[in-house]
């Protein structure tokens, strides 16, 4: 049985007075890809920054290796382990290509990924090293916010909407290099719409509805209807 590398319990979150996050509990083994689906406004990307300490107005607790995380700042976390693909990609606009990428290596953790790596797996990155972040196209800004995230060499890669916004052959070629991402023993939480690609990469899912967990389990486990109902309330 794989080792557990997060754990998440009772945990619940708001934005001022709106409460987003209902007492979810759920856990992610060492080297797991969990896909967290579910509809706009479930709670997904909430849950993501109350992981990696984006958001400190929540309650319960999350467990990283064993460790207590969910009172520690952003960069304690990313120190730890766990570094963020944000959705919108978040790229420092006045910065190089490499710039942004250099900045995700400001952890300092031992790892496969380098500034050689990243630019192996996306090798449009070198070409464009020195361009503004700004001046590239959405697939390629999507691949600086990758290659970013990577360079901090974590355990677990937070994925917020992968695929929103760029063209379908831009989010085919991406997610066919996510088994180089992911196979040195990376686990991976994928938050996307597109449910079918989602569950496709990975081995489990957790469906949220209205901030509950309303489906929890592998993919083959479960019927196109059954995970249809979890989604959509039905």
């Amino acid at each position: 049985m794989s080792e557990r590398l997060l754990a998440v319990e009772d945990l619940q979150a708001w934005y001022g007075d709106a409460k987003v996050l209902h007492g979810l509990s759920f856990t992610l083994a060492a080297g797991e890809i969990l896909a967290l689906i579910g509809a706009n406004g479930a709670g997904k990307s909430t849950l993501l920054c109350s992981i990696c300490g984006q958001l400190s107005n929540k309650t319960g607790t999350i467990a990283f290796k064993g460790h207590p995380i969910h009172r520690l700042a952003a960069h304690e976390i990313v120190m730890r382990g766990i570094a963020m693909v944000p959705e919108g990609r978040r790229l420092f606009p006045s910065l190089t290509v490499e710039e942004n990428l250099l900045l995700g290596g400001n952890a300092n953790r031992k790892g496969p990924w380098s500034l050689a790596s990243v630019y192996g797996l996306f090798p449009v990155l070198r070409e464009k090293r020195q361009a503004p972040s700004t001046s590239l196209s959405g697939g390629q800004q999507q691949m600086v916010a990758i290659g970013r995230a990577l360079m901090a060499n974590p355990d677990l890669l937070l994925l917020d909407e992968l695929s929103l916004g760029l063209a379908p052959i831009i989010i085919k070629d991406i997610y066919a290099l996510l088994p180089r991402i992911t196979g040195n023993g990376l686990s991976a939480i994928l938050v996307e719409q597109d449910v079918a690609r989602a569950l496709a990469v990975a081995q489990r899912f957790v469906c949220l509805q209205e901030g509950h967990i309303s489906l929890d389990g592998a993919p083959g486990a479960f019927s196109r209807d059954q995970i249809s109902a979890a989604y959509f309330g039905m």
